[in-house]
């Protein structure tokens, strides 16, 4: 990821932003159940789309009035480059899969892109009441706290993860998740496969895991963990080393020390 022009507006209009965020977080949080709910697929498949309709019903107003002149990225699974301007990314339940089988791992997620460049994070964890929050020239931060990623240099050393981005994906991508995960365990020194992308990268930020990447390029997973991750000191790139932007097709984040030895392991997959 490019290093982005600070932006300086972000702050004035970030604590409206978290006050929504964190307003929506409500009403997921209300929905939660220690049980999972929905036994066919089809039933699966209605509670999360409830979810979904019971966050966006009180976030979506808030947040284009927070940025006037904004638009809004409607599928939240879509992927590739937005036409130029400001575009809200929002995953009203990051991690949904979860919160309907009454696990903990999700969050709300919603993310300012201006020109294909996340300038302007807030990810709540309503079951914690943890906000990280980030924005492009100011730093990324959990409650206020200054996020740093991890300082090791050796891959050896380092806690690592991926997962998949969407069901129903090409068996192609399947393939390289499994494959990916094979030569990092002989490079690395632990792997977590996991959903979604956003709760891996928060821990990236914030320096308790050293890498995450992904064979996808689903903009609601990885726009809030691209910011948080550059803005704590990491390094966030496609797999073939450039700049990640929305229209890069895979992913890899991590902390700088570590980033060419993981390069060098995963982009022969890529």
């Amino acid at each position: 990821m490019s290093t982005a022009m600070p932006f300086d507006a972000g702050t004035t209009f970030l604590p409206e932003v978290t006050a929504a965020v964190r307003t929506a977080g409500a009403a997921l949080r209300d929905r939660h159940t220690p049980h999972a709910r929905g036994v066919s697929l089809d039933e699966v498949v209605a509670e999360i789309h409830a979810n979904d309709d019971a966050v966006l019903e009180v976030l979506r107003e808030p947040l284009l009035r927070a940025r006037p002149g904004s638009q809004w990225a409607e599928d939240e699974l879509a992927g590739g480059a937005l036409p130029p301007g400001e575009w809200w990314v929002v995953d009203p339940a990051e991690g949904n899969i979860n919160h309907v089988h009454g696990m903990d791992d999700w969050a709300v997620t919603a993310t300012l892109v201006r020109d294909n460049q996340p300038v302007l994070t807030v990810v709540h964890l309503p079951l914690t009441g943890a906000t990280y929050t980030a924005v492009a020239g100011h730093g990324a931060h959990l409650d206020h706290r200054p996020l740093k990623v991890s300082a090791k240099t050796d891959l050896g050393a380092a806690l690592t993860g991926t997962g998949q981005a969407r069901p129903g994906e090409d068996e192609r991508i399947f393939r390289r998740i499994g494959d990916s995960v094979t030569a990092m365990l002989a490079s690395g020194l632990v792997v977590r496969v996991s959903v979604p992308a956003t709760m891996q990268l928060i821990h990236v930020a914030a320096g308790r895991t050293d890498a995450f990447w992904q064979f996808s390029d689903v903009r609601s997973g990885l726009v809030a963990g691209a910011l948080l991750v550059s803005e704590a000191g990491g390094t966030v790139t496609d797999l073939a080393g450039a700049p990640w932007n929305t229209a890069s097709r895979d992913f890899l984040a991590s902390a700088p020390g570590i980033h060419a030895a993981a390069l060098k392991t995963l982009a022969p997959i890529a």
